[in-house]
């Protein structure tokens, strides 16, 4: 597909404090590629997809992520480790210093929009640095068309500078890095970090703020499919746990695979026009969706390639997160407009590696919405320094670190939304059976996806289920095309003792997790917790 938005006229950056700068504005995606090759900032796959380093920073760094704290978020943001306020007079104080950086630079601007759903379309203006980090923006937002951009009226600004190192003793910054957003004046400020998901997260915190306080919608950090009867599932899960495999199903169209809102009105729409995924280990068979969409317009970040442009996606000498961004268009099941109406499935994915966990569980509203703010997975041995053995990992709303509100805000709307539409959820354990990790094995892909599939159908609305004794869960006993011995999780262990021994240890992190949320929290959602 050839980009057909590129836009003919010049723009001045002056009112952003930007000035005599040499501005490419609305260049295509071919033509930002070959910049960044001209300029020597990339190379190219032998796809045909291009290559870069992002420097430092190869994924986001949350501690230094902030808020402008002023009369629009003082009495509504969540204040702390994760949302750190800064102070107005700073950042206009740091603006400045970035846009005069910027001013006499070539830079590029793009005009594009998140959220596919027209009536909460928000505009963005993306002025860039850096090549790539345009064709970053151009795969990840929506793209208007030529007859949208003659009257395009850019709503929020994202300023993003790679090369802009802060002085934190002067700027008020933790270290040279930055990613702030401004919610009065509309402004993602970001500096010292090529890292390109700084922009994406940017939007997305902004929305997670934007549409359940000025536009009662609720935002999720989820993936979204749709089946020929027009019913909508949508899966939750922090990285690893499958939300992006178990979301590309041939028998289903993708609305999109990280960031959606569901409206009062009842359906769900994709804040994106583009992919962000993970390469590392990445095969064809296992991600064939993946795999193919790495091609011209695809940007492939921080992987290993020979002298043939050949990727090794098994190598982590960068970095772990090794990513792809790619339109969506480059997925070929996919629903147009990315929106899905009647949601009727919900998936919370967790990898739990000490395999107490059930397979699959169906969940109360009270038990959905401790789930929901828990936001449960488990880090195993080797997928961070000084990780040696299985660890609880917990990130509320499978998103903290892009969610202003406080948790208990957005899963109150979740247990709302889900009495009104009649959803059901289920927690899908896509992590060990049998024992833990290094005792037990990983769960087969091809039974997580039976059991939903079958979720899905109908088939366990009338099979019997059981109760697990201590997470409180309803477990099927029966599901099609998955052997019964492993719906239950003790019946996989050889010694049933251990696993109430783990299994109580892991209700007890639940329980410590969580209470910091329980003076937040209602009597239904307190309900939700593990017995023992």
């Amino acid at each position: 597909m050839v980009d057909k938005t590129q836009a003919t006229k010049t723009i001045s950056l002056d009112k952003y404090g930007i000035k005599n700068a040499k501005v490419n504005y609305q260049l295509s995606s071919e033509e930002l590629h070959q910049e960044t090759l001209s300029k020597g900032q990339g190379t190219e796959a032998n796809t045909g997809a291009l290559a870069i380093n992002t420097g430092e920073f190869t994924g986001r760094s949350p501690k230094d992520r902030f808020i402008v704290k002023d009369d629009v978020t003082r009495d509504k943001v969540w204040w702390g480790n994760i949302n750190i306020p800064f102070p107005t007079d700073m950042f206009d104080s740091l603006y400045e210093k970035v846009t005069n950086y910027l001013s006499e630079k070539e830079i590029y601007v793009r005009d594009s929009y998140a959220c596919a759903d027209e009536n909460y379309r928000l505009n963005i203006r993306v002025i860039t640095e850096m090549p790539w980090s345009n064709m970053f923006a151009y795969n990840m937002f929506l793209r208007p068309n030529e007859e949208e951009l003659k009257s395009f009226d850019p709503e929020w600004l994202v300023v993003n500078a790679p090369g802009f190192k802060a002085d934190p003793e002067v700027d008020g910054t933790r270290q040279h890095n930055f990613a702030i957003l401004n919610f009065t004046k509309k402004i993602a400020l970001i500096g010292g970090t090529g890292y390109t998901g700084e922009i994406k997260k940017g939007i997305f915190s902004a929305l997670n703020f934007i549409l359940p306080v000025y536009k009662n919608t609720m935002p999720m950090h989820c993936s979204a499919n749709v089946g020929e009867d027009g019913e909508t599932a949508i899966f939750f899960g922090l990285s690893g746990t499958g939300k992006t495999t178990l979301s590309a199903d041939p028998e289903r169209k993708l609305i999109g695979d990280d960031e959606h809102g569901w409206t009062a009105e009842n359906t769900i729409f994709n804040f994106e026009g583009g992919c962000y995924a993970k390469v590392i280990n990445l095969t064809e068979e296992q991600e064939p969706d993946i795999f193919n969409a790495i091609k011209p317009g695809a940007i492939l970040e921080n992987v290993v390639m020979d002298e043939n442009g050949e990727v090794d996606f098994t190598d982590t000498s960068v970095t772990q997160n090794t990513r792809v961004s790619y339109p969506i268009y480059h997925i070929k099941n996919i629903q147009k407009p990315s929106i899905g109406k009647n949601p009727k499935n919900i998936f919370f994915l967790t990898a739990d590696a000490f395999g107490v966990l059930p397979p699959i569980s169906k969940l109360t509203p009270g038990q959905a919405a401790y789930h929901f703010i828990s936001g449960y997975t488990a880090k195993v041995a080797g997928t961070e320094d000084g990780i040696n053995e299985p660890t609880p990992n917990f990130s509320a709303c499978f998103g903290a670190p892009f969610m202003p509100l406080h948790p208990t805000e957005y899963a109150e709307m979740l247990s709302d939304k889900m009495k009104a539409s009649g959803v059901n959820v289920w927690l899908v354990n896509t992590g060990w059976t049998g024992g833990p990790y290094g005792v037990g094995n990983r769960m087969k892909l091809k039974f997580t996806r039976a059991m939903i599939a079958a979720a899905l159908n109908g088939e366990l609305q009338n099979v019997e289920f059981e109760k697990h004794p201590i997470f409180n869960l309803m477990m099927p006993k029966t599901c099609p095309n998955v052997p019964s011995e492993i719906l239950n999780p003790k019946e996989t262990w050889k010694n049933k003792k251990a696993y109430d021994i783990q299994a109580k240890e892991l209700a007890n992190s639940f329980k410590e997790n969580f209470a910091k949320f329980e003076s937040y929290a209602n009597d239904e959602i307190l309900s939700g917790a593990p017995l023992a």
